[in-house]
């Protein structure tokens, strides 16, 4: 399963639509989520909305979130998005087994129900698992991003204690050079217990470049870097045969 968190205090104001290129990115099976930091100052009535749109169009949640909060926010969106991406997929796999278009998890005999809820909870677990954070580094986030760095130490510990394997990725935008919508802080690891200082050597800049960002870590997700070539193939799952719920649903 593939996310990306976006981190944002602000309105976009450079290049493509983030909504438009949220929603690519969840034809693409990324699911986007938000959080919004609203710690010294208000992102004011135009950036609430669209927060929200983004994470609506990318499939994901939004959160408002102080700096104190954000670790907690971050971990709680990671997991929550991962248990319903996977329970959409059992309602779908649900509705053809069953031959029903209208069919959920919620509408299954109590110990049939009981049995694929223990599935969703084991795949929510154990699935792999792959979160770009994608950190909105404009003039207004400088007092937060040390707020930032340390809810990615949480989360990263936090996606360590998972029983299925998890990596994370780690940008920031906009770049310190013109047309440079997204910048690596951290390429793809493994190593969830501990991270270096991410942010450094930043510089901050006016420009928001939301939606250019995005499409960037979307080529990211597709080839394994920011150049347009390269690929991986660290996500794709095995054949499942029958199914996930094969064994549950009669």
């Amino acid at each position: 399963m593939k996310q990306i968190m976006l981190i944002t205090d602000g309105c976009s104001n450079v290049g493509e639509s983030p909504v438009m290129a949220a929603a690519l990115a969840r034809q693409e099976g990324i699911t986007v989520n938000v959080v919004g930091i609203v710690d010294y100052g208000t992102i004011g009535e135009l950036g609430s909305v669209e927060i929200e749109e983004i994470a609506r169009a990318g499939g994901g949640m939004s959160r408002m979130s102080g700096t104190r909060q954000l670790a907690q926010t971050m971990q709680m969106m990671t997991r929550k998005t991962v248990v319903q991406t996977i329970q959409h997929a059992v309602n779908k796999e649900l509705r053809q087994i069953l031959g029903q278009t209208d069919t959920a998890v919620e509408d299954l005999p109590p110990d049939t129900r009981s049995q694929v809820v223990e599935v969703i909870d084991e795949l929510s677990e154990t699935s792999a698992l792959e979160v770009v954070l994608l950190i909105d580094a404009s003039a207004s986030m400088r007092p937060k991003l040390a707020a930032v760095e340390e809810a990615i130490r949480d989360m990263m510990l936090s996606l360590g204690a998972r029983q299925g394997t998890s990596r994370i990725a780690v940008f920031h935008f906009p770049g310190a050079h013109s047309g440079e919508e997204a910048v690596m802080d951290m390429d793809w690891t493994t190593e969830l217990t501990g991270a270096r200082s991410i942010f450094q050597k930043l510089t901050m800049r006016g420009a928001t470049p939301t939606g250019p960002a995005i499409l960037k870590v979307m080529e990211f997700f597709r080839y394994g870097t920011l150049e347009g070539h390269g690929s991986s193939n660290w996500l794709k799952e095995p054949d499942r045969g029958e199914g996930m719920l094969g064994d549950y649903v009669v």
